[in-house]
């Protein structure tokens, strides 16, 4: 993992895509870049990331079951198991198998996910370890996302703000205690 002073992170976002390049200082040569769409359907658009014809041919669709793909062990929270979840406010789940043809409504969040390590001998390694790792990650979010809906359902902007303020000074806290 990167510190705070080893790393560097870009973020941006524009209409519905949000984008993060994550780079650590020392190993220049290992970056993750993932772009982000969302859309209200699931997960049907063939290329809503508008990937250039050569890079349609090399990508891996993997399609994020959030209720039916087994997440690591030491993830698991059964107050976070969309198969018996149930949101008091929305009264959405529990998700059934067939939840993505039968939930509204719906959105899909769509990715694209690219890893480089340019260290002969371990890049493909290192790379298929790491979008591993970064599936995991996306599975639990979406996850967490949809089991915490009745904390963050109804939010204002203003709310989401004060939040993401609050997240963001205890997160900085953290980081400077453990220095």
């Amino acid at each position: 993992m990167c510190q705070a002073e080893a790393g560097s992170q870009a973020s941006w976002s524009a209409a519905h895509t949000p984008a993060s390049e994550k780079m650590c200082s020392f190993m220049p040569r290992f970056s993750i870049h993932i772009e982000t769409r969302y859309e209200d359907n699931a997960g049907t658009t063939e290329n809503c990331v508008n990937l250039k014809p050569e890079e349609l041919q090399q990508r891996e669709v993997d399609f994020l079951d959030i209720a039916y793909d087994e997440l690591p062990a030491k993830h698991y929270k059964e107050s976070e198991d969309l198969t018996k979840f149930k949101s008091k406010k929305t009264d959405r789940g529990p998700l059934e198998k067939d939840w993505k043809d039968s939930s509204s409504p719906l959105m899909c969040s769509y990715k694209v996910v690219k890893v480089k390590f340019e260290v002969f001998g371990l890049q493909t390694r290192v790379e298929s370890f790491t979008h591993k790792s970064v599936r995991d990650i996306l599975l639990l979010g979406h996850r967490q996302a949809f089991a915490w809906i009745d904390e963050w359902i109804g939010l204002t902007m203003d709310d989401i703000r004060e939040y993401e303020e609050s997240a963001f000074e205890a997160t900085n806290k953290k980081v400077l205690q453990s220095e």
